[in-house]
């Protein structure tokens, strides 16, 4: 475990300090919400697999041995919180990204939040038509800006799997937001050509 500050809230709560719990939930929470949400499309879901991942920890932690750090764990119940989440209730209803806790900036006007807003949900909905495998590279490492070691531990695959889904998934993810585009489903943004990562405009 590589954070001393996460050993040390690890230890701490294996000794029975609840308020180092509360910490690990406060470090962690919004993270693991924002993977829930893009990996589920749906802010109920998101919040229903969230729970379920911090009541995971609340039964591991005290055991953790540390072999990984506590954020690649916390990264790889996310996605498998999220999978079984869209599993058991099997929809794929895209809820407006706002409301994953993501803000515009004070610095943007209201078009320019408005087109970043547009193209959040455009991202989102062509998210949800990716295969779950290809979903998880694309939001652990494009969207939570992992690396590909990272991102490779988080889902417990090698390097080169990363990178071998990561470069279908951008080209799946490219193909979808063009249809999107074709359709009429979306406005004012910005074409994604080839397998470039995926960003909403940042």
């Amino acid at each position: 475990m590589a954070d001393p500050e996460d050993r040390e809230l690890v230890e701490q709560f294996a000794r029975g300090d609840s308020h180092a719990f509360d910490t690990i939930v406060q470090r962690y929470e919004q993270r693991v919400y924002a993977i829930a949400l893009r990996m589920t499309g749906n802010v109920e879901d998101a919040r229903d697999a969230m729970q379920d991942v911090f009541l995971s920890a609340l039964r591991a932690l005290r055991s953790f041995r540390g072999d990984a750090q506590l954020s690649t764990w916390f990264h790889r119940v996310a996605v498998n919180a999220s999978l079984d989440m869209l599993r058991k209730r099997k929809r794929h209803v895209a809820e407006p990204i706002e409301e994953a806790g993501e803000r515009p900036s004070d610095e943007v006007g209201p078009e320019d939040a408005a087109a970043r807003a547009a193209r959040a949900a455009e991202v989102q909905r062509a998210l949800l038509h990716v295969s779950a495998d290809h979903r998880a590279v694309l939001v652990l490492h494009d969207l939570q800006d992992l690396d590909y070691a990272q991102t490779a531990a988080a889902l417990d695959i090698p390097v080169g799997t990363v990178k071998s889904r990561l470069h279908r998934a951008r080209m799946e993810m490219a193909a979808l937001l063009g249809h999107l585009r074709e359709t009429g489903s979306t406005e004012e943004t910005e074409p994604t050509e080839g397998p470039e990562p995926l960003k909403e405009g940042r």
